[in-house]
């Protein structure tokens, strides 16, 4: 499950908006509330685009990406 409000922190931290972050990862900004609203999924691809977009490291995506422990 994704942690919105983690991911929203770091977007705000590196500057970025909600919509710079969904044109740079190539999707149309009402498509990107709809993923942060739990409307839809995010996809691995946008997620991976996310991390190297703001330098995420391994802990901070597995802190954003999977909320919920996963094993």
């Amino acid at each position: 499950m994704l942690n919105v409000n983690k991911l929203r922190g770091r977007i705000v931290e590196h500057g970025m908006s909600v919509e710079t972050v969904a044109t740079a990862i190539g999707i149309h900004r009402s498509t990107f509330y709809r993923k942060l609203s739990g409307e839809c999924d995010m996809t691995i691809r946008e997620a991976d685009a996310i991390v190297k977009l703001l330098g995420l490291t391994a802990h901070e995506a597995n802190e954003i990406f999977f909320s919920q422990f996963v094993a």
